[in-house]
């Protein structure tokens, strides 16, 4: 017998030479790969070891890449990405210049199709089945593996609803392994997960409602029992839907009791898999735990405060209000457009909804913002998580458009604090019966106060503030990178560079640029997310409107996807790194 199949296998052509009985061996070395790399390198574990046996069979059976095969959510695409000629790169995986952590087109040929984002799968693999019926190729597969709660989006039943009165050559393969990052909610998993008990509901399948076929439920760890499916579906034409139950983190005992932790779990031992825990220093909070915590605390004080997200309590720490007050914090699955409009319902009703978004996510709602929020001018409270480059996952994950989707729509007004002192205040500031829709940014990591459970204040809607006194060149800065430039303050030339944290990109405060224009010649913008239609195209446009010919220099994002690296990479790439920064202040003095 081979001793390490996994060795000799670089493509599936590899994987066909295979006889099924060393299937089975060629499993444990994948997943015993993939724990080896993301033990050191980081990454997401958990969903990729549920779907090894899968991953093999697909590549086994099909014949990828000319079949093609859409993973959803791609986080679960690990093991494929080993499989499909990048085994000997996969090290880089989530690292600068590396391999992406998602499916990426043009990463791979076997990238069919990129889904960073979820529930994307049905719709784009049905597009891909139809264009082939309209080509005349008869002959290939489209096969779609939607798990990780991503079944739930609406899209996914949109997808669903076109598919089923279609005679695509679709397969669409449910990974149900009652997870997302945290627990799936929803009615559809109890259904489910009926199913799997064997109840009733099998007789009043939704999915054969939908005109599907429908298979299932199988053993999502039994190779064979896979095999043998995917080979009998293969002779199946039309609209097709396996059901198979795996466990997410198989394979890694602490990976499978806590499933939650090990979605991505940071470094850990790869032989015991315990996590490797940092030496316990005092340190300044994540953003999203003093929100968490703060919505706790005003929650307690004001009954009408309700909080919601969809599918990221842990993530986005409303889980803290999920366990003290449940009965007013909602965890609506994956399913931002819903959560947006659920949060502007109960504003009609007088509730005060904290509605928390990551920002790259918030995008998936932009309609329900416009329409179900600011027209009706309901006082909605946004809060957007992970604003700003937010490192490994890259492209389809940094929130670095919100300023410039967000700040084109009447009647919003959009915050962005300088730390956590000041999420906090205007946290409590948007609780005091406010009469319009408001959005809070603000970054992944921790902030720079240790002691910031300070007394509550109010911050005035519209005002920014004087950092630092010059008189040559103001820098105007929005949210937490003004830290960057209190933290350079010093290497400037002595007297000549201020500093303004502006705070509200909508409204500006006017009164103060009017005395910043007044007073310097030269005007620095600077903010972590796209230049163009950002908060330093705002400052421009106020010049304009009020004829000042100041030279206004914008530092931003430049206009184009950014990849995945850490964030002081990134920083550094896109000229926000402090050293960039310092250098362009220097030159322009």
């Amino acid at each position: 017998m081979i001793k390490n199949l996994l060795a000799h296998i670089n493509s599936p052509k590899d994987l066909r030479k295979l006889s099924k009985t060393q299937l089975p061996q060629l499993a444990l070395e994948l997943r015993n790969f993939i724990i080896d790399i993301v033990a050191t390198k980081e990454g997401h574990l958990g969903a990729s070891l549920g779907v090894v046996e899968l991953t093999i069979a697909l590549h086994y059976v099909f014949d990828t890449p000319n079949d093609l095969l859409v993973w959803d959510v791609g986080h679960q695409a690990y093991g494929h990405k080993i499989l499909t000629e990048r085994k000997s790169v996969f090290h880089t995986n989530r690292q600068l210049k590396g391999v992406s952590g998602f499916p990426k087109i043009s990463e791979s040929k076997y990238d069919a199709f990129g889904t960073g984002h979820s529930s994307t799968s049905i719709s784009a693999t049905l597009g891909m089945a139809l264009a082939s019926k309209i080509k005349g190729d008869f002959n290939k597969h489209h096969i779609a593996v939607i798990g990780d709660a991503s079944i739930a989006s609406g899209m996914a039943f949109e997808g669903l609803n076109h598919a089923g009165v279609t005679d695509a050559n679709l397969l669409i393969i449910l990974n149900d392994n009652a997870m997302g990052i945290d627990p799936s909610v929803g009615a559809l998993k109890n259904y489910f997960t009926d199913i799997k008990a064997g109840k009733k509901v099998r007789k009043n399948n939704i999915i054969e409602a939908l005109n599907f076929n429908y298979f299932g439920p199988i053993d999502g760890h039994n190779i064979d029992e896979i095999i043998t499916e995917l080979e009998r579906l293969k002779t199946i034409k039309g609209p097709k839907f396996l059901h198979i139950i795996t466990t997410k983190g198989k394979g890694l005992e602490q990976a499978e009791q806590d499933q939650v932790t090990y979605h991505a779990p940071g470094k850990f031992n790869k032989l015991t898999g315990n996590l490797i825990v940092k030496e316990k220093k005092e340190e300044p909070p994540k953003y999203q735990d003093v929100f968490g915590e703060t919505l706790v605390e005003l929650a307690r004080l004001n009954d009408k405060i309700v909080g919601i997200t969809p599918a990221m309590p842990t993530g986005c720490s409303l889980k803290l209000m999920l366990d003290e007050i449940p009965e007013r914090a909602f965890d609506v699955g994956i399913a931002e457009q819903h959560a947006v409009t659920l949060a502007a319902g109960m504003a009609t009703q007088g509730l005060i909804p904290f509605c928390n978004i990551y920002s790259t996510f918030l995008q998936r709602a932009y309609d329900q913002i416009i329409h179900d929020v600011a027209l009706q001018n309901l006082p909605v409270i946004f809060c957007i998580d992970r604003a700003g480059i937010v490192g490994e996952d890259g492209a389809t994950h940094h929130g670095i458009f919100d300023i410039a989707y967000l700040r084109c729509i009447p009647n919003l007004v959009i915050f962005a604090p300088l730390n956590e002192v000041e999420l906090r205040n205007i946290m409590y500031t948007a609780q005091l019966e406010i009469d319009f829709p408001l959005a809070i940014r603000y970054p992944r990591g921790r902030g720079t106060i240790i002691d910031w459970k300070q007394p509550f204040y109010k911050i005035e809607i519209g005002k920014g503030s004087c950092i630092a006194k010059g008189d040559e060149i103001a820098i105007l800065s929005i949210g937490t990178i003004g830290n960057k430039i209190i933290e350079i303050q010093e290497y400037f030339p002595k007297n000549k560079v201020a500093h303004y944290s502006m705070r509200f990109i909508k409204p500006m405060d006017e009164s103060l640029l009017h005395t910043i224009f007044t007073n310097f010649k030269t005007i620095v913008t600077i903010e972590d997310g796209t230049v163009i239609g950002g908060f330093g195209s705002a400052i421009l446009e106020f010049a304009s409107k009020n004829n000042y010919t100041n030279s206004v220099k914008n530092l931003g994002v430049p206009d184009t996807f950014i990849e995945h690296g850490s964030i002081e990479e990134l920083c550094d790439t896109v000229h926000l790194s402090n050293q960039k920064i310092l250098e362009f202040i220097v030159n322009l003095s």
